[in-house]
């Protein structure tokens, strides 16, 4: 089926691309792939993935600090973040959030550094890659309060409240190869997102759709995404492929 897709969410500076990135670019467009996201881990991640969207057409990224290193985003980290955040090919921060499944990073600096992120996207008037798990008060509250931030649900497997809090806030949700997982339960999740706030994303090399489950994911994927998130909602791939691909756009303000 000839449809052009947007990966949204991705991680190509992953030590798992560092050998054939060129080659993994190759197969994304090869499945229809034209334009993706590499976001940012951290303050060098974020650096290496401007890079990288440098050099390659179809690529942007992202600046930010990820939850998981909270603790490292610094007043020098945030100061990168915004000299990172001017190159023309970077269109959001992030990605920031809260994660209290893993608690890497102790809660109060997640909260500190989220918010900060927050006041960086207004400065900027960027928006924000926010990632939630287990935190869904938490991470509502803070969206609620950031109804004049653009910003996405990255990844989204959180509950009524986080979604609804996104919603309201007028932020985009995307939804990743975890819908294809035989235990997924949010199907009505991705059936309550309005067409105009829905995405896509691989999050690569992580959670890699069935039947490559357990294996490295790459962009090429996302149409495994796109084809489940379509049957769940009972519409056309290519119509979700559009509609997904057109959202992204306009999220990180691209020409169509």
């Amino acid at each position: 089926m000839d449809v052009t897709l947007f990966d949204s969410h991705c991680h190509l500076t992953d030590e798992r691309f560092h050998d054939d990135v060129d080659a993994v670019l190759d197969r994304a467009v090869e499945a229809g792939v034209h334009r993706l996201v590499t976001v940012a881990s951290d303050v060098a991640d974020a650096a290496a993935a401007r890079e990288l969207a440098e050099a390659h057409e179809g690529v942007w990224s992202t600046a930010g600090v990820h939850p998981h290193v909270a603790d490292t985003a610094t007043e020098d980290a945030f100061a990168r973040v915004r000299e990172l955040a001017a190159g023309e090919r970077v269109v959001a921060l992030g990605e920031t959030g809260l994660d209290y499944y893993y608690e890497n990073a102790p809660r109060a600096a997640q909260r500190k550094a989220f918010e900060r992120h927050l006041v960086l996207a207004r400065e900027l008037d960027l928006p924000v890659v926010v990632h939630a798990r287990d935190a869904d008060d938490d991470a509502a509250a803070t969206v609620r309060d950031a109804a004049d931030v653009r910003g996405v649900l990255h990844c989204f497997s959180s509950g009524e409240t986080l979604l609804a809090a996104g919603l309201e806030a007028g932020w985009y949700v995307s939804f990743s190869g975890l819908v294809t997982f035989a235990s997924y339960d949010g199907a009505a999740f991705v059936r309550a997102v309005p067409p105009d706030r829905l995405l896509v994303e691989t999050d690569s090399p992580y959670l890699a759709p069935v039947p490559r489950r357990g294996k490295r994911n790459e962009p090429a994927y996302v149409r495994r995404v796109v084809e489940t998130v379509a049957g769940m909602r009972e519409e056309p791939v290519e119509g979700v492929a559009g509609t997904t691909r057109a959202n992204a756009n306009r999220l990180y303000r691209l020409e169509p």
